[in-house]
């Protein structure tokens, strides 16, 4: 009886007939594209294609049980795979299988992780910048590290681009036989792509060319089964052997969480649930975390949200989380039927299918719109684009990170003005520009616009009025609306506090929200002697009022005290 509860939450969690029928067929469009899919991911890591078909499986499955986002389809992505392929490039080719498994592992025990400490915010501060020069640059590495097999030759170099590069400056090398064929699949890929027939264009540009090799007899154009024998079938789950870890897989699979996490999080604002509930990022993280790990269980490669996946799971009428999960049985299905099938396709069809991905991933508007933004944005833009075509990707993906963070700190410093607050007669406040110095016995009211965090306080460290020279002056820093400021401003208030000490005046600081006063109040603390803070109240200006008016009595009764002490020494 205790198994009835989960029972019931279960059949609750299923859809109606109708819907469940819709999903169940809405899968198969999905199943058929990830067949290409699945292997031209797989040629990309340098390992046989049949491990991105395994993630094939796994992926939709576990992902679509557990996402948020219930149209996403977690599947193999280009992005992850380069990724996996360029931390394993060191690797013996009988040693990347297993070294593969392990970092799809990892990569989801990282993701699960993720999602548990929440961290599903911290994607908000990649710099739009960075992902996209990032992204660009994976397209065009994946489009020149495909041209030497599409041709049939062999490239020279340590780069893509360098191996590219050299194929077409020695055309001898070409093979015609390969050329014709790869050339057929993309023009296969781009012709049925214009009509109805645009879900199968990839599938049909696999077989038709291969059927030609066939047909032909010619054996000079490069098999799948060239790189490794296709086992029938599919393999019985298993953990990977932890003696395949090294240096690489561990940031190779911290560079695919990286990337998945954010791509994830992009298809998910482009797909949202049909009945209008919001999706969890965090959760997202778990599923895409979960398909991982059931992926190298089945001896897959990494797996993400898929952003063209999930586009054709919504375009074949997707309704629930099922057609996702029936894309991945599927494929089950598809792989038991035809396995020994997959060993004789043509490599140059899979490089034909991942050229033209490559290109339909570049998007010039997005580009176009950076270029005209700043020089800042284009510095981001350009780095992490040339970081992608010559560095490591997990080497990029930090880069990247950094950058990012560099971004960030740059904004809060130069996204910050510091104005004076004037008093009118009718209790309003007027603005204006703040004094470079301050003067005798005066009252100066300051509000700060923009983040006081980190470079911040640095930045209003420099804009704040000059009190050497003046006699007790005062000065009021609004502070309102902010609940958080940083270690860094509590510094440089007390630095500021104790130069304007030092003229015999006093800082005083206003609309504090509750949450700070305490770090201002403390006994004992060096900013209790120098600062006097006022609380915020429910009422907009009050508290600054307020402030302001107790720094013009302290500065009256200061001026007192003075005179009093003059009169008292000449008397003496």
């Amino acid at each position: 009886m205790r198994f009835l509860p989960p029972l019931v939450r279960f059949r609750k969690a299923l859809p109606s007939g109708a819907v469940l029928r819709r999903d169940t067929l809405a899968g198969l469009p999905d199943a058929i594209a990830s067949v290409p899919d699945g292997m031209a991911a797989g040629v990309l890591i340098g390992v046989s294609p049949v491990h991105g078909l395994y993630a094939s499986i796994a992926g939709p499955v576990a992902g679509g049980l557990t996402s948020s986002t219930r149209l996403m389809v977690v599947t193999t992505t280009s992005a992850a795979a380069l990724a996996a392929g360029s931390a394993l490039s060191g690797i013996v080719p009988a040693g990347k299988p297993g070294a593969l498994t392990l970092l799809s592992l990892i990569a989801g025990l990282v993701m699960i992780t993720a999602g548990l400490l929440r961290a599903g915010r911290l994607t908000n501060f990649v710099s739009h910048s960075v992902m996209t020069g990032f992204l660009a640059g994976i397209s065009v590495n994946i489009i020149l590290g495909q041209i030497p097999s599409l041709l049939g030759a062999t490239g020279k170099g340590q780069y893509n681009l360098v191996k590219a590069i050299d194929v077409l400056l020695h055309p001898s090398r070409i093979d015609l036989a390969s050329l014709v064929t790869g050339i057929t699949a993309a023009a296969l890929i781009a012709g049925l792509g214009r009509i109805r027939l645009g879900q199968v264009s990839a599938l049909a540009a696999l077989i038709l060319p291969t059927a030609g090799v066939l047909v032909f007899h010619a054996d000079g154009v490069a098999r799948v089964r060239d790189a490794g024998a296709v086992p029938a079938g599919v393999p019985l789950p298993a953990l990977p052997g932890l003696g395949s870890f090294t240096w690489g897989v561990l940031t190779g699979a911290l560079a695919v969480a990286a990337i998945v996490l954010v791509q994830g999080a992009g298809v998910a604002q482009a797909a949202p649930n049909p009945d209008g509930s919001p999706s969890s990022a965090n959760r997202d993280f778990i599923a895409q975390g979960a398909g991982n790990l059931a992926a190298s269980l089945l001896h897959g490669q990494p797996v993400g949200g898929s952003v063209g996946q999930t586009p054709l799971n919504i375009a074949s009428g997707a309704r629930s989380r099922w057609a996702g999960i029936f894309s991945g049985l599927w494929m089950l299905l598809i792989l038991l039927v035809f396995s020994r099938l997959i060993g004789i396709i043509a490599e140059p069809t899979l490089a034909a299918l991942l050229i033209c991905a490559g290109i339909g991933s570049l998007h010039p508007g997005p580009i176009m719109t950076i270029l005209r933004t700043g020089p800042t944005s284009v510095v981001a833009l350009v780095t992490t684009f040339a970081a992608t075509l010559f560095l490591p990707i997990a080497a990029a993906v930090g880069l990247g990170v950094a950058l990012s963070l560099l971004l960030q700190l740059n904004r809060e410093a130069i996204d910050l003005r510091l104005v004076e607050l004037v008093p009118l007669k009718d209790g309003r406040l007027r603005e204006q520009a703040p004094p470079k110095t301050l003067a005798d016995h005066s009252v100066t009211m300051l509000d700060v616009y923009g983040s006081l965090l980190y470079a911040g306080s640095r930045t209003l460290q420099s804009l704040l009025p000059d009190p050497g020279g003046a006699r007790r002056p005062a000065v009021v820093l609004r502070l309102r609306g902010r609940t958080q400021v940083g270690a860094t401003f509590f510094v440089v208030a007390d630095d500021y506090a104790t130069r304007l000490a030092d003229s015999g005046g006093r800082l005083f600081v206003s609309g504090v929200d509750p949450k700070l006063l305490d770090r201002f109040t403390r006994p004992g603390g060096t900013l209790a002697s120098r600062v006097t803070a006022v609380a915020a109240t429910s009422v907009i200006g009050e508290s600054s009022t307020a402030a302001y008016a107790r720094a013009r009595a302290w500065v009256t009764q200061a001026g007192q005290d003075s005179s009093g002490g003059r009169r008292r020494h000449q008397d003496d």
